[in-house]
């Protein structure tokens, strides 16, 4: 009988190569292949989890859905992202990534070509939880893929390149979809992204690979000469090296700053647009144009957050953490109390927030974790962090639904909205965030 589980195992480890200069031609090759292959596949499938945000204001005012309906709907993607993406982070360590992540891509492009067919509350929430679920394939496999082919002292840069897909996806996002709804509706926003990433899938599947060793090549430390890992006997497997994290203080303290920071993020992802329409009157194409060179300068800061941290600070993270974190505060409190900025100087507090919370994100979302656990279970580490992450994001969809929603009069026939209670929630969330992390000072990577 055929197990679709054995179907995503790892293959078995195949007879080395005995040809230095082979070995040597084929990682180099494999390297810069999965290397864009992750950072553009997962970039891309962002495009499959954040439609709605483009769409919520056409909803609204269509009668569709109320600004609290669509805060259930969201909170019930992230309610299953965050346990989809912990359980899959720990498939992922034992998963052929080749299968893993395609997989998850094709499903969620799947799911988002059914939501632009109907407009259905209980079907909404449904598809939108499972979306969130196969969306959680995508980091833990992405990291796991980076950990069977990139050394621990290569760790921070390419980490940072790779992180810099989530501003890609918001940034396509932002500007692509915004443009597709503006031109046919709101069902383009979600058929769109949907065709997209079945195409992006079947690149994935042609362009990613699955550990060295079941290639004939010998591990990245041995390739490398970098056996800085943590410590763990040779005998240990996988899953008693995974069931050893729970048991990492650090990693709880992490899970929690990266849960309040998350809010913060997901509250602009999701309702930034709409902020920005009835807070500016900004057109949805110029709500998400700032939004997308928000995204945008977040590739720029998580890649100088991998480079400073590891040149700067010899792979320190907190300190850099630090610098990024007041940053974001600052960029924020700019955005929210500043109402007569004009456009360009908000949009150049828009482009700082992105950049330093995109650093912020690269840490506080896996950087840090995966530094301090062993290679064999960094793609549990990422679950468990992404389980505080999207909790975080959860909760934060139905409190900023219920406080819009409360702001919300209609005055002469036009709906007009108050968002003083929201801005001041989601700026609460990064102080807080920022605090917390400042307790992990004294953490340092394992050797």
């Amino acid at each position: 009988m055929w197990n679709p589980l054995r179907f995503f195992a790892a293959g078995p480890d195949a007879p080395l190569i005995g040809d230095r200069d082979e070995i040597d031609r084929r990682f180099r090759r494999h390297r810069i292949t999965i290397m864009l292959a992750i950072t553009l596949g997962y970039g891309f499938m962002y495009t499959c989890r954040l439609a709605l945000s483009v769409v919520k204001k056409p909803l609204i005012d269509g009668n569709y859905f109320s600004a609290e309906d669509l805060g259930v709907i969201g909170s019930a993607f992230f309610y299953t992202y965050a346990f989809g993406r912990f359980t899959n982070g720990f498939l992922a360590d034992h998963a052929n990534i080749k299968r893993f992540l395609p997989f998850g891509i094709m499903v969620s492009a799947l799911i988002n070509l059914v939501m632009g067919g109907n407009a259905l509350f209980g079907v909404w929430v449904f598809l939108w939880g499972l979306n969130g679920w196969f969306q959680g394939f995508g980091s833990p496999a992405s990291v796991v893929s980076m950990s069977h082919w990139f050394s621990n002292r290569e760790r921070g840069r390419y980490y940072g390149i790779w992180s810099a897909a989530h501003s890609l996806g918001e940034g396509l996002t932002f500007v692509g979809t915004a443009a597709l709804v503006s031109a046919w509706g709101w069902r383009a926003g979600f058929i769109g992204p949907g065709l997209f990433c079945l195409i992006t899938a079947f690149a994935l599947y042609l362009a990613l690979q699955d550990r060295p060793r079941t290639l004939g090549l010998p591990t990245i430390q041995e390739w490398r000469n970098d056996h800085g890992a943590p410590a763990v006997s040779p005998s240990t497997s996988t899953a008693q090296i995974q069931r050893a994290i729970l048991k990492n203080p650090a990693l709880w303290v992490l899970g929690l700053s990266c849960a309040a920071m998350s809010a913060t993020r997901y509250a602009i992802n999701s309702w930034g647009i709409l902020f920005l329409q009835e807070t500016r009157g900004f057109s949805l194409l110029e709500a998400g144009g700032v939004l997308g060179l928000n995204t945008l300068a977040g590739i720029l800061g998580c890649t100088a957050y991998g480079f400073i941290s590891d040149k700067l600070f010899k792979a320190r993270r907190p300190p850099v953490t630090l610098i990024f974190g007041i940053l974001e505060v600052a960029a924020l409190a700019f955005i929210f109390f500043v109402p007569s900025a004009s456009t360009a100087v908000l949009t150049m507090a828009f482009v700082l927030y992105g950049f330093s919370l995109s650093g912020i994100l690269a840490a506080l979302g896996g950087l840090f974790a995966v530094d301090i656990v062993s290679k064999k279970a960094s793609g549990a580490a990422m679950g468990f962090i992404g389980v505080f992450s999207y909790l975080g994001a959860a909760v934060q969809e139905r409190i900023s639904g219920h406080l819009i929603e409360k702001g919300i009069r209609i005055v002469a026939g036009v709906r007009q909205y108050d968002f003083d209670a929201a801005v001041l929630f989601w700026l609460g969330t990064s102080v807080f965030s920022l605090i917390v992390a400042g307790t992990l000072w004294r953490v340092r990577a394992a050797e």
